[in-house]
C-alpha cells in the first residue's frame, strides 16, 4: 500500500487524522503504534526489534515471486500468507531441533506431463477411503497427505472480520498447503486437489480458484492444476463425464447423472457443468441457465435459514453457535508432540502453537 492508503487506514475513526510526520519522524506515540499494529497484527515487540525485517527468498513467497494468478491480493490475503510463512519457518526450526525430517516423498512433475496420468498415479497413493460426508472426506485427505510429509492448514475468517482474504488457498515450498474454510466443503476439497497439483509441479501460487467461471485465458500451470484436480477427484467418472452427449433441455441437461457423480466424487454440480462447458458439451447459453438455477436454489436456502433464525428469535429460542475450528494436520500435531517430548517446546509454547487452553493439553500430548 502507498503512504496515503496506510495513513488513511490507521486514522480510521479519528477526528484528527494521523499525519506522515507523526509516523515517519524520529519519535512515534504509543497510541499511533498501537493503531499501526491493529493493521499488521505483529505485536508491539516487533517494532522495538532493532533488527531490520528480512527480505530474503526464504522469508517470504513475495520475495520469491513477483506475479501471482490473483494480481489484486488484498491486505487480508497478504496477512494470511505472511502468517503461514512465519509458521513454516518456525516449524522448520522446530523440526531441525527435534531431528524430524520433512523430506519430499513424491517426485516433482512438469506441465509437459499428462495431468490425467499423474492424477491416476496420485489417486493410488494419496486418495483416501471415500466418505460421503464431505468434511470427513476432507479430513481424511489431509491425513493422507500428512503421511507423505505434505502439511495442510485451514484458516477460518469470522463474519465480522474487516479485511477478508480474497483467496481460496495457496502452496508454499517445500511442503505447505493452506486452504480457506468455505461453507461449501466441495469447493474446499477442489481447492486442496488444485493446490496438490501445485505441490506436484513445485510451483508456488496464491490464488482465488473459481471453477464456476469458464476462462480459457488461465496460465498453463493453472490449467494443468485444474485438470489434475478434476481427474484426481473424478476417478472412474472422468471418462463418463467427458464422453457425455451434449447437454440440453432434451436430456434435462444430464441433471440426474451429474447429481450422482457429484455425490460420489465431491465435485460440485456446478464444477461438473463447468467441465462440460470446457469440453464443448454444453452451450454457453444453456450453461448460464443451469448456473442461474443453482444460484436461485442457493438464494432460497439462505432465505429459509434466515427465516428459521428469525422465527427462533421471536419464540425466545437461544441461538447456539460455536466458532468453527480448523482441521488439524496429523503431521503438524506429531511435529509439535515430538518437539514437546524432545524438550524443544514447553507447555506454554505447545498451547500457543495449537491454539488450545492449558487444561486441554493432556488431550494432545
Amino acid at each position: 500500500m502507498d503512504v496515503q492508503d496506510f495513513l488513511q487506514r490507521i486514522s480510521d475513526g479519528l477526528k484528527n487524522p494521523i499525519t506522515k510526520e507523526d509516523v515517519f519522524g524520529k519519535e512515534i506515540e504509543v497510541s499511533h503504534l498501537k493503531r499501526i499494529d491493529k493493521l499488521f497484527e505483529k505485536g508491539l515487540h516487533y517494532y522495538l526489534d532493532p533488527k531490520a525485517p528480512e527480505k530474503s527468498k526464504e522469508a517470504s513467497v513475495f520475495f520469491r515471486k513477483q506475479n501471482f494468478q490473483n494480481d489484486e491480493l488484498n491486505l487480508g490475503a497478504i496477512k494470511v500468507v505472511n502468517q503461514f510463512e512465519e509458521l513454516k519457518l518456525s516449524l522448520s526450526a522446530i523440526a531441525k531441533l527435534s531431528d524430524l525430517d520433512f523430506k519430499r516423498q513424491i517426485k516433482k512433475y512438469s506441465i509437459s506431463d499428462n495431468p490425467r496420468e499423474i492424477a491416476l498415479k496420485a489417486r493410488k497413493v494419496l486418495y483416501p477411503k471415500f466418505d460421503s460426508n464431505r468434511r470427513n472426506f476432507l479430513k481424511s485427505l489431509i491425513g493422507t497427505l500428512a503421511s507423505k510429509n505434505i502439511m495442510v492448514f485451514e484458516f477460518i475468517e469470522t463474519w465480522n472480520k474487516k479485511d477478508k482474504a480474497n483467496i481460496d488457498g495457496f502452496y508454499l515450498k517445500p511442503n505447505m498447503i493452506v486452504l480457506k474454510r468455505h461453507q461449501s466443503f466441495s469447493r474446499e476439497i477442489f481447492t486442496l486437489a488444485h493446490e496438490l497439483g501445485h505441490y506436484l509441479l513445485d510451483e508456488e501460487e496464491i490464488e482465488e480458484i473459481n471453477y464456476a467461471v469458464f476462462n480459457k485465458n488461465v496460465s498453463a500451470i493453472e490449467k494443468w492444476c485444474n485438470d489434475f484436480a478434476f481427474f484426481f477427484l473424478a476417478g472412474k467418472f472422468a471418462e463418463a463425464i467427458d464422453s457425455l452427449e451434449n447437454a440440453s433441455s432434451i436430456n434435462d441437461y444430464h441433471h440426474e447423472f451429474i447429481e450422482k457423480v457429484s455425490y460420489q466424487t465431491h465435485l460440485s454440480k456446478l464444477s461438473l457443468f463447468t467441465r462440460l462447458l470446457y469440453k464443448g458439451k454444453i452451450s454457453k447459453s444453456n450453461y448460464k441457465l443451469v448456473k442461474e438455477e443453482f444460484e436461485e436454489l442457493y438464494r432460497q436456502k439462505q432465505e429459509e435459514k434466515e427465516q428459521e433464525k428469525q422465527l427462533q428469535k421471536e419464540q425466545g429460542i437461544k441461538q447456539r453457535g460455536s466458532v468453527a475450528k480448523p482441521i488439524a494436520s496429523p503431521l503438524f500435531l506429531s511435529t509439535i508432540q515430538t518437539a514437546y517430548y524432545e524438550g524443544v517446546l514447553n507447555e506454554y509454547e505447545v498451547c500457543k502453537k495449537l491454539n488450545i487452553k492449558p487444561e486441554k493439553l493432556e488431550r494432545y500430548i
